[in-house]
């Protein structure tokens, strides 16, 4: 993919800890541990006694890599071992380059993947999903000299920087035959495999905007260091979901797991962990993408 710049050590550093989840972690809440007796996990899944997640540990809060450098953290991976805890298993979260991780599903690499997929009619052709939260998507920009924009429309003629197989690349894509239509200059997408390096092409003014999940971009813009803002207004509140192969026996078990830690509060600790209480759902479904 595109080349890195080279950053002045103030920068980079500021980065990097943007990428690792910053220092804002709170105490962990206590994690349920205890199997639900009613949900029934599939032969195979107890037989091997782990739930085997995917997810790209490089987009905080929603995951990011600890300070050892090896575990992974965040909203998805403490919500991964407390769905397999009320499942009777124990969770394995394995780091994988975000659009690697749904193909993961079909050859079985992976029991699910959670890592901030949105639930679109796109995905839910190849994967079933089970929803846990609710997000839009925002701009941010330069914190100095950033350009002001509020809605897509004003990505025409702007160098926008992406991380790959995200919902936002779609947007843009859809966007550009807005621009056409309306005479416009088209959009310059830039696409990353992870959400730092488009964090970087904006604070190094290589990207004039990015586009990300709000509750991200809200994270990302905290950590910067006062180099990067949230502008305008987010769109396209959406579920996310966590991803399973397409009529998988573990869908249902996921649904109950996630019904019985919205239940004994478990789930809104670990939203409140991370600051993200606003995205919040009271009821899990079952391939929820409006569009």
């Amino acid at each position: 993919m595109n080349p890195r710049v080279l950053l002045t050590p103030l920068v980079a550093a500021t980065v990097l800890v943007a990428a690792c989840g910053g220092s804002d972690k709170t105490e962990a809440p206590t994690i349920a541990t205890k199997p639900v007796a009613k949900i029934i996990v599939p032969d195979d899944i107890k037989a091997k006694g782990t739930l085997t997640v995917g997810t790209d540990a490089s987009y905080p809060p929603i995951e990011f890599m600890g300070a050892d450098g090896k575990t992974v953290e965040g909203l998805d991976a403490d919500l991964a071992e407390a769905l397999a805890g009320a499942m009777g298993l124990e969770a394995e979260v394995k780091h994988a380059t975000f659009d690697s991780i749904l193909p993961g599903l079909t050859t079985k690499k992976y029991d699910v993947g959670m890592s901030g997929f949105t639930d679109t009619k796109e995905r839910e052709a190849t994967v079933d999903f089970v929803t846990y939260f609710t997000a839009g998507t925002a701009f941010f920009v330069k914190a100095q000299g950033g350009p002001a924009v509020n809605t897509l429309d004003d990505l025409c003629g702007r160098k926008l920087a992406l991380q790959k197989g995200t919902a936002q690349v779609e947007d843009a894509e859809a966007q550009q035959k807005e621009c056409a239509a309306a005479g416009k200059p088209a959009i310059d997408v830039m696409t990353f495999p992870d959400q730092p390096g488009a964090n970087l092409a904006v604070i190094s003014g290589r990207a004039d905007l990015g586009m990300t999940d709000s509750p991200v971009a809200a994270y990302q813009a905290k950590q910067s260091g006062g180099q990067l803002k949230v502008v305008g207004q987010p769109y396209g509140t959406a579920p996310y979901g966590i991803a399973l192969p397409k009529g998988s026996p573990l869908v249902k078990p996921m649904q109950a797991a996630m019904k019985a830690l919205i239940a004994d509060g478990t789930y809104g600790k670990i939203l409140a962990k991370y600051g993200v209480e606003a995205g919040a759902i009271t009821e899990p479904g079952i391939n929820q993408a409006a569009e």
